[in-house]
């Protein structure tokens, strides 16, 4: 049986896949096996697996789309290896990702997982520095030294400094939680993440760049971001933490969710829904809360240029 396990789920990503997959073959460990796990793609992307001859990879095709996190769970489902890793089909692991590792795990029984640093790269797979640097602060990873995570849980809910697809996982660790929860679209990362914490899992943080994170317009439509908020209510409403201060911070996430949520939802239409979020979110900013609220009385296509003029001189 392989040491790890890769998992790379994937939909009508056919120009990217490819990049993805070439990243794990060209690993300097070489003891894994990689399951590409298609959620019913329509892009050619069954016909470019054919292609594949190296008896490692091996392509789970469901013929219809099951949704993110469940497709995520077939390919934990069918993993054989001790480690685990799942990274998306628009990033790519650098080559020395699973030696460094594979190394920790092996050298420290007590850890359940290992996170490292990541790159941020653009469409054309360019490196970019600054905006590396930036991420990197931002999600207080800078403030990490290497070695076991003694506060976990702030580290992973208020800081959100493990990235999933930078972080190699002992397989036995997930299956004690089940993996990640089932018909989640959005979050489901976060929510493990957090769910390893209160379960008393072991951590461990390399300070390394051993991934590269994609960004690219793809990944902002207004459809996916009124999904992607609906889900994170749904993630944030899933706990009830023993520290005050972790429980503050859990409460001030949501009304602040729900605020934008209510926002976009008024913004599309949806007005009834759209006002009891942006009412239940409204401690957060009264006034952004007023404006929405106001705006919600006048015709749709009014609000819609309106709001969207806010948002855009927000930015700007």
């Amino acid at each position: 049986m392989p040491k790890v396990s890769i998992c790379i789920p994937t939909f009508n990503r056919i120009h990217l896949l490819p990049l993805a997959i070439e990243s794990v073959l060209q690993q300097t460990y070489q003891d894994f096996e990689l399951l590409v796990c298609d959620d019913g793609s329509t892009d050619g992307t069954s016909e470019m697996m054919a292609n594949y001859t190296d008896t490692r990879v091996k392509y789970i095709c469901h013929g219809k789309n099951i949704g993110k996190s469940n497709n995520m769970r077939s390919g934990f489902d069918a993993a054989s290896g001790d480690y685990f890793v799942k990274f998306d089909d628009d990033d790519k692991l650098t080559p020395e990702f699973l030696a460094e590792t594979v190394a920790i795990l092996d050298n420290h029984p007590d850890v359940d997982f290992v996170g490292t640093d990541h790159w941020i790269i653009d469409i054309d797979n360019i490196r970019n520095v600054e905006q590396t640097k930036n991420n990197s602060r931002k999600w207080k990873r800078t403030e990490l030294s290497e070695g076991i995570v003694h506060n976990l849980l702030e580290t992973v809910f208020v800081h959100q400094s493990f990235q999933i697809g930078a972080t190699l996982f002992r397989r036995k660790a997930l299956q004690e939680l089940d993996f990640m929860r089932a018909n989640w679209q959005n979050c489901e990362d976060n929510d493990l993440f957090v769910r390893l914490a209160l379960g008393n899992k072991q951590g461990y943080f390399l300070p390394k760049l051993l991934m590269e994170y994609r960004c690219h317009p793809e990944q902002q439509t207004p459809d996916r971001a009124i999904r992607y908020l609906q889900d994170k209510i749904q993630y944030l409403q899933s706990y009830n933490f023993a520290s005050a201060k972790l429980e503050s911070i859990r409460c001030q996430r949501l009304a602040e969710t729900q605020l934008l949520l209510g926002i976009r939802l008024i913004e599309k239409g949806d007005t009834e829904k759209g006002r009891q979020l942006t009412i239940a979110g409204k401690s957060t900013s009264y006034l952004k809360a007023s404006i929405a609220l106001t705006l919600s009385l006048l015709p749709l296509g009014m609000r819609r240029q309106l709001l969207g003029f806010l948002r855009t001189h927000q930015k700007s």
